[in-house]
């Protein structure tokens, strides 16, 4: 029997389908991570100038195991819901659609970005070996997951839904539990109020960092013995996810205070420790991280921002650029130079500077600082500054971890957090995104009827939520993984990766579906479209990302 003409699976089908197609999708990542080692390698090592040469290639790997990955969660996330008797029609609309769509673009073409798809051929597979791959699981999840028929039952049941994640998203009833307080809390104190924020590029006001301050935001995973909640990274993309949902700004307001707090636990002194991580876990300290320079961007071993020992201070000259909070922040970390002598990485240190909190009439009252405001297109609410610094002064017990040239190396024992925290901001952005698509589509008509009813229109809806809920599945995972003590940097980078191009397509989506009102700004479409844009950037821009996915894959892991 051909797979076209074979019965449509019934609902319990899909998990087994979705598993075994999975397996057959990491088979092909490792043929893939084969073929394009074959390219790059040079005396028996990994080259980067081949790597930087074969970019089109290696970059495409890395999207290749994102959706291997993001095809194993879904698998994992069915077979977890079937146990637990919550496997529903909803769920297995989800993840039939999401397997079958991801698994086409798999073997079709992904698309990288907008204009860049990277297809098997180019990462130097074979027609015998793509043809090898193509099972009949995964045949079958082609031709009958993501069909006409299947997106629109889902937004009937998006449509009969009563807001949220669609879906059950698999989370346990403590989960649940916080995500429903945040969500209370988004809906009574920040939406309302958030596109107000944005088009008057005003800050979050005080009262509303006070009340995060009381729900336990900035303390969520300091341990208890540093007066925090000692709670779960999962709880901490719950809560991201939740708070971005209703303004991405209020939703990154603890990054902050995770990273700061994550650099401390990690490499700091017991004196550090006891001084700054009750302060941050209360809200008392706002930090900041001061790490980007001009010109350098991502590029970390080029930074130039001195810190010279004289006595018992630091004397801190440079400039540092796209600062988020600065004003308002009392606690820098600080990336700086304090070794001229070493080249690259070695030199680099971390300060914990005190300062004292600005205000819009004298921003910085630092001696030695100074700072200019860049007005930018979304993200607002905290402003994004450029500082410099002239013998700006902070006392030598400052030093992150009391030795030098350990900065770079205690920066990135952040990353994974950080990266997981910036997929859960995505998903919050992506949701926000879905709720004001749908409603518009539900309540603008158009030729005698809604807009959903239009099956190009309803198509998008059913992909957006589709595509949230993969990123989710592979979000949570790399959460679950850093909450486990398990390394996750592959893991995290790959949620990042996708849920920046996820927010980005849904935004997109759902402006397209305003027509154009959406182009106008006093729809709140118009601020959801230029946040989710700055996802693909920061913590990481797609290009980067993509490259440390690769030379992770390529250097076997390692």
């Amino acid at each position: 029997m051909s797979v076209a003409s074979a019965r449509p699976p019934r609902n319990h089908d899909w998990v087994a389908l979705v598993v075994q197609a999975a397996g057959e999708m990491q088979a092909l990542v490792a043929d893939a991570t084969q073929a394009v080692r074959g390219r790059v390698l040079e005396h028996g090592r990994v080259s980067s100038a081949l790597v930087e040469r074969e970019q089109h290639a290696c970059h495409g790997l890395a999207w290749l195991a994102t959706y291997a990955e993001a095809l194993r969660e879904l698998g994992a996330y069915a077979e977890r819901m079937t146990a637990e008797g919550r496997f529903g029609e909803t769920e297995a609309l989800l993840v039939g659609i999401g397997a079958g769509e991801y698994l086409a673009q798999a073997f079709g073409g992904i698309p990288m970005s907008q204009g860049e798809i990277v297809r098997l051929p180019a990462l130097g597979l074979t027609p015998a070996q793509i043809a090898a791959r193509m099972t009949e699981p995964v045949a079958t999840l082609i031709a009958e997951g993501n069909t006409p028929e299947r997106r629109a039952r889902l937004v009937t049941l998006m449509r009969e839904g009563h807001g949220g994640p669609v879906g059950d998203p698999g989370l346990d009833d403590t989960l649940e539990a916080i995500r429903e307080e945040m969500r209370k809390f988004a809906a009574s104190e920040v939406l309302p109020h958030a596109h107000e924020w944005h088009l008057k590029n005003e800050y979050i006001p005080l009262d509303v960092i006070e009340k995060l301050s009381e729900l336990g935001v900035f303390g969520l995973t300091v341990p208890e013995e540093f007066g925090g909640l000692g709670l779960s990274k999962v709880s901490m993309c719950v809560v991201s996810e939740e708070l971005s949902r209703a303004y991405i700004g209020v939703g990154s307001l603890g990054t902050r205070s995770e990273i700061a707090a994550e650099l401390i636990l990690g490499g700091g002194t017991d004196a550090q420790k006891a001084r700054w991580l009750p302060r941050i876990a209360s809200g008392e300290v706002l930090p900041t991280a001061v790490f980007t320079e001009p010109n350098t961007g991502s590029d970390l071993a080029s930074l130039r921002t001195r810190a010279v020992r004289d006595g018992d201070v630091y004397r801190v000259t440079g400039a540092k650029t796209w600062i988020t909070h600065p004003v308002r922040a009392d606690l820098m970390t600080m990336l700086v130079r304090t070794n001229p002598d070493e080249p690259g990485y070695k030199g680099l240190s971390i300060l914990l500077a005190e300062k004292p909190r600005g205000t819009d009439e004298n921003p910085f009252p630092a001696k030695g600082m100074t700072g200019g405001e860049i007005e930018v297109l979304g993200y607002r609410g905290m402003k994004e500054y450029e500082l410099a610094f002239d013998n700006f002064e902070t006392p030598a017990a400052d030093l992150l971890g009391g030795v030098e040239g350990q900065g770079f190396k205690q920066l990135m024992q952040t990353f994974e957090s950080a990266r997981i925290q910036t997929a859960a901001r995505a998903l919050g952005v992506a949701q926000s995104a879905l709720d004001l698509g749908l409603r518009y589509a539900q309540e603008r008509v158009q030729f005698g009827k809604a807009l959903v009813e239009f099956a190009r229109v309803s198509d998008k809806l059913a992909m957006m939520a589709v595509e949230i809920h993969i990123a989710r599945q592979l979000t949570y995972f790399s959460g679950r993984a850093k909450d486990a003590g398990k390394r996750c940097d592959l893991e995290a980078g790959m949620a990042k990766l996708l849920g920046a191009r996820v927010a980005w397509a849904a935004a997109d989506n759902a402006l397209q579906i305003h027509g154009g009102n959406g182009f106008a700004l006093e729809y709140e479409i118009s601020r959801v479209l230029c946040d989710a844009r700055i996802l693909n950037i920061f913590e990481g821009a797609a290009e980067i990302q993509a490259q440390v996915i690769a030379r992770r894959l390529l250097d076997g892991g390692n």
